[in-house]
This record gives structure tokens, sequence and C-alpha cells, in this order.
């Protein structure tokens, strides 16, 4: 009896395709360097010159001699993310690099047929370095394919998304002609067998303003009148389109009901904006002219897809999000228009189960499980989830954990509360990478440590794509370090956000915590989030090697870190208001480990902490340097910055 063959894995075609085209390419090499951050710590600050067709080949070869790794968490339900040390990469930026040394980046595609932007395939060759770093987990933000009406800068934003049972194809190396869902398959089953987990970001909120169901499902989607002109930044014309316009009182009003739990009658945007809205257009009724949807309507008239803006607050600052619109979760024609009540605080008169847009809650629920299925993801992080409405997430969560027990959900939700560990969430975005820059909060969220613990892990973060970068924030590289040693310590989950490492100093998005100068400062079009982009991968202050440092200490005392139980958390008197100090102790083994660090980037800081111990002196595990104990006192002092770490 014959025996079936085997299939090719995506990492094998990778493989055999880079073998062929290498050699037939061999007669005739060109240009192409590669950071040689990515094969060494050593060759931090250099590139390397390399055939690319062996150099990745020799990559993927040496990852598929391992086995897929077996995991040993005795939890489910997604609960490996307590122990997850999170690598965040936007693939197109992540791994975007100048190869031909003209410059610039290429774009689209090099003569040579290898992208300069970002692609799997590099993000392939970067995961032993993403392992060496100390990282477990690889989070990436959006893939899928990215829509054109509205787009800002030269390629446009992630979360701009056309369809997302599609990936970006500008993802794909054209050279070697396999596509981004094969590409996608090979780089998962490479972290895989590296041990790496991979967890997708997706928007089930929004869409693109071209995307694929604006023809097929045109009621899926809010419609204005095509004339209604969109309204300047600055500018309070109530006919323009834009964020809802309301009075001070009004908005106090709002605020008021919302944080009060009173959903019943919130108050709706003015009439003269509401009137902006029409009915959707039939499907057979709607064409497309230069790039953008255009509804003709029965009357005559013709509607177009408006744009997006933040969901909350009425008057956030934001910049408007013309690339995007909002799905229209619901029916209702008192709610025919896109308000904070009918896109995140949905109104209880809108929000009820005859309402719902049902053939779209059944096709977003079948994302997941696609991704599951097709790609072999181990979870996913949710984007606005916040505005999802409950019944839709807690579905999407049962249909993916029936799928795999252990799938994990992440949220961007900025609070930490009981209510997302309800809601199936295995983790949440958190406020870490705001309150860590204020003193006062940093002990504040000690203080709640040690008090009453966290429902569910939040990231450990300075940075993330929306906020502005660590090494932009006063003390730059000082202030970065010290957040990696206070972060990798905190019961939370270290996340590292890619450029982190590389003193980055240019935000990938201005969505959080920039001031209007700020905004002005960073144009959005101009913005890696929009346009191509490269990190300084030639960058040499040796901060990559210490992040392995730190998060090599922090793994010998992984199941310690990780408990969220107060019992295991101790703020740790000292007199001085700008040194942070705290312990984390358990009795089984029983062990002590001291955190201390200066919130003083500017200056040295003195430490005199009251400490019980029997040592004569303490061991920095940082430096290797000796703490001397003076009574029942540690006394040092400590640099712009700088932190310690010991057991005592």
């Amino acid at each position: 009896m014959s025996m079936k063959k085997k299939e090719k894995t995506a990492l094998a075609c990778l493989a055999e395709v880079l073998r062929a085209r290498g050699a037939g390419a061999a007669h005739a090499p060109f240009e192409y360097r590669v950071p040689g951050l990515w094969s060494s710590f050593d060759h931090e600050g250099t590139e390397i010159r390399v055939d690319p067709y062996s150099y990745y080949l020799e990559i993927i070869e040496r990852i598929s001699k391992g086995r897929p790794v077996r995991r040993s968490d005795s939890s489910k339900g997604g609960e490996w993310t307590k122990n997850a040390v999170i690598y965040n990469m936007f693939v197109r930026t992540t791994t975007a690099y100048d190869h031909n040394g003209n410059g610039t980046l290429d774009i689209p595609v090099s003569e040579d047929g290898f992208r300069e932007t970002g692609t799997f395939l590099k993000a392939i060759a970067m995961l032993p370095y993403v392992q060496r770093l100390g990282a477990n987990t690889v989070h990436l933000l959006p893939i899928t394919s990215i829509g054109h009406d509205g787009n800002k800068g030269t390629l446009g934003s992630p979360y701009a998304i056309r369809n997302p049972y599609e990936l970006d194809e500008n993802l794909a190396e054209p050279a070697l002609g396999l596509g981004a869902k094969t590409e996608f398959k090979a780089f998962v089953e490479a972290a895989h067998r590296l041990g790496l987990r991979v967890v997708v970001e997706f928007v089930f909120r929004t869409a693109a303003k071209d995307a694929d169901w604006v023809k097929e499902h045109p009621d899926w989607f809010y419609w204005i009148r095509e004339e209604t002109p969109v309204r300047e930044p600055g500018s309070t014309d109530p006919g323009h389109y834009g964020s809802p316009l309301f009075e001070p009182e009004e908005l106090k009003q709002i605020h008021e009901d919302v944080e009060s739990d009173q959903f019943g009658n919130l108050l709706p945007p003015h009439e003269v904006y509401r009137s902006l809205f029409t009915a959707a257009p039939r499907s057979a009724s709607v064409t497309k002219e230069d790039g953008r949807f255009v509804g003709h309507l029965p009357d005559g008239s013709r509607a177009k897809i408006p744009g997006a803006f933040a969901d909350w607050p009425p008057d956030d600052n934001q910049p408007p999000w013309g690339d995007v619109t909002y799905l229209k979760m619901y029916k209702h024609p008192d709610f025919n228009y896109i308000a904070y009540n009918t896109i995140r605080m949905y109104d209880t008169r809108l929000a009820r189960a005859r309402n719902k847009n049902g053939p779209l809650w059944e096709r977003i629920l079948g994302i997941v499980p696609y991704y599951q299925s097709e790609f072999q993801i181990d979870g996913v992080m949710i984007d606005m989830g916040h505005a999802l409405p409950m019944s839709l997430k807690a579905e999407m969560v049962r249909i993916a954990r029936e799928k795999n027990p252990d799938f994990a959900f992440w949220d961007e939700d900025f609070s930490v509360t009981k209510k997302s560990r309800e809601e199936g969430y295995n983790a949440v975005l958190g406020y870490c990478w705001i309150d860590q820059r204020h003193p006062d909060r940093m002990r504040a969220l000690c203080e709640r440590h040690a008090s009453e613990g966290v429902p569910l892990p939040y990231f450990s973060t300075p940075e993330t794509h929306n906020t502005p970068r660590a090494a932009e924030r006063p003390g730059g590289t000082i202030y970065s370090r010290w957040a990696m040693v206070i972060n990798a310590f905190l019961p939370a989950v270290p996340y590292l956000h890619s450029g982190y490492e590389l003193a980055e100093r240019i935000p990938i998005n201005t969505g959080l915590d920039f001031s209007n100068e700020e905004l002005a400062r960073f144009p959005s079009e101009t913005l890696p989030l929009f346009s191509s982009h490269a990190y300084d991968w030639k960058s040499h202050d040796g901060f990559p090697r210490w992040i392995a440092r730190v998060l090599e200490i922090r793994k010998r005392y992984a199941s310690l870190i990780a408990d969220p139980d107060p019992e295991s958390f101790t703020v740790l008197a000292d007199p001085n208001p700008r040194i942070l100090a705290f312990a984390r102790v358990t009795d089984s083994p029983p062990t002590r480990l001291a955190v201390v660090g200066s919130m003083n980037v500017e200056g040295d800081e003195f430490v005199h902490l009251h400490l019980q111990t029997e040592r004569e002196y303490c061991v920095d595990l940082l430096s290797g340097r000796h703490i001397p104990r003076v009574g029942d006192r540690v006394e040092m002092n400590l640099g712009p910055g700088q932190c310690i770490v010991f057991e005592f």
C-alpha cells in the first residue's frame, strides 16, 4: 500500500524557492545589505553585505532544524499570556532597510525584485534576534490588505482594512513569487519552531472607506450626502462633516451620563449634524469613481462613505481618520449617524438584539477562526475592542476557544479592571506607558500592586505605536533604560515596541498623549503608520544587549514576577521621593528580590533604604556591584535613572 506523500510546509516551500532562485541568480550578483544586529549583538552598529538568497536560506534552514516547541503550560484559555515577553512588530517598518545603500527606501520594489519596505521574509530573519532579546511572543500590528480612499502618506495605514480576510501583498517579496499568504504561514511556522507565539492585531470596529464590503453590503456602512464638505481643523461649522460639536454644558452632561452608566437617553448630536446622513443605497446603485465608492439614491442624489474620528471622548483632539469609517453594528432609523452614542457608548434604545446588523456580525465572527485554521496564530489583539458590542465579543471569544482552548485575547483598553477579565481577555494595554513618566503615578501603581493586585496582566512599557517614543521623553535613553528595568519586574507583561531598543525618536503614529504642538511637529502623513520609514538599525549604544541582560535576570524569577497576588509585592520605604523601590517576595522557595531605581533622569540621588537582611552586602544583578549594608539600611548613590536589582 502506498503511503500518502507528506505535504510540504510553507517554510519548506520558502526554502525551496530561495534555493532554486538563488542558484539561478548566482551569475548576476547585486548589492544587498542587512543590519549586523539582526545576526548578533556583536555586530551592533554595522551592516553586512550578503547574497539575499543564501542569507535568508541559511536562516530558514537553521530554524527548520528545530521542532515546534511543546507547550508546558498547564493553564488554558490563553493564560500563557501572564508569562509572555512581547516584541511588537509593525512588519512594514520594523523590517524596512535601505538594502542597496542608495540612501532611500525604493518603492514599491527595487530593480532586483526585493522590497526595501518590510516583508514577512525579513520578519522571519529577525526572529532569532527577537529571541536573543528575550522575547517569547511576537505581536504584529495589522497585516491585512489596505484600502486607498483617503490614504495619508505614501503607503496608507494598516488600520484602513480593505478586507480582513486578505493579507497585504506588499508584505511579500516579489522576487520569490509566493505571495503574502505563503510567506506569513512560513513566518508563523518559523516562530513556533523557535518557541515563539504569534499574536495578530485586528480592528473589527472600522474598515477602509473603499473596503470590499461596501459594494457587497452598503447597509453595513454609514453614508452622508456627497456634497458635504469635511470640516477643517479648528473649524466649528456644523454643516461640515467631522466629530459632532457639543456645547460645554452638553459635554458635561454626556460625561455625567456615561460615568454613571445612564445609557437610556444619551444626548444625540444636533439636528444639523444628523441631517448630513442618508439611508444606505442599494448594492446595485453603488459605483466606484476615481477610487471612491459613490451611492446613487432613489431621489437622484449621491452619497459617500464618511471618514471616522476618535470614539471617546466627544471632544478628543486626535486628527480625523480620513482613511477609515465605522461599521454600522446596529440599524435603527433614529440612530443613523456616527457619534459617541452609536459607535462606543451605545444608547440602550439602539443596542438591542432586534437592531443588530446580523450578517455583518456573522462575517466579523468568521475572521478569527479563519486565521486560526489557515495560519495557526496563537492569539489576537483587538484594537478598539471597547467599542464592540459586548455580546459580539463574547461570541468571538467562545468560538475561538472552542477551536483552540489556549487561544489568547488581548484588549487595547487602558483600564485594568475585572470587566476585561469577565469579557474573556487575558491582558490589556493598561496605562503604564503614561504612569511611569510621572513619579506620583508610579508610586500609586506600586501601592495598588501591594494592596489589591491586578485582575489581569497589563503591558509594562513606556511606549506603544500610538504614543511618543520613550527616547523622546525627558531623559532620552536614560529614561528608556530606567523603564526597561522597572517594567521587567512588575507583575505585568513586558512589551518591547520595535524601535524602542534602538532609541528611535519618531513615533509610528500620534494617537495618544501628544500636545497640539507635537501634532504640528509630526504631521500624520509623514509618520511610519502612513509612509515608508526605516529604523536606524546601525544605532550602537548597547541598548539591545542591555535589554537581553535585564530579561535574562527576569527569567530566573519569572514565576514570582508574574504572580499578581498582593502578597508577592512590597513597596520599600525610602525617604527620598525620587527613589522608586519595591520587592517581589515568595516563601516557596524563599526569595526576596529588591528593585530600586532613581526617577531623576538628570542628576544623582542617594538611596538610604530600610531593609531587613542578614547579609553583609547585596549584589546588584545588573552590574555585579556590591551594595554594602549600613545597620538596617542599604545606602548608595545612584546616577541619573540608575537602577539596581538584588536579592536580600
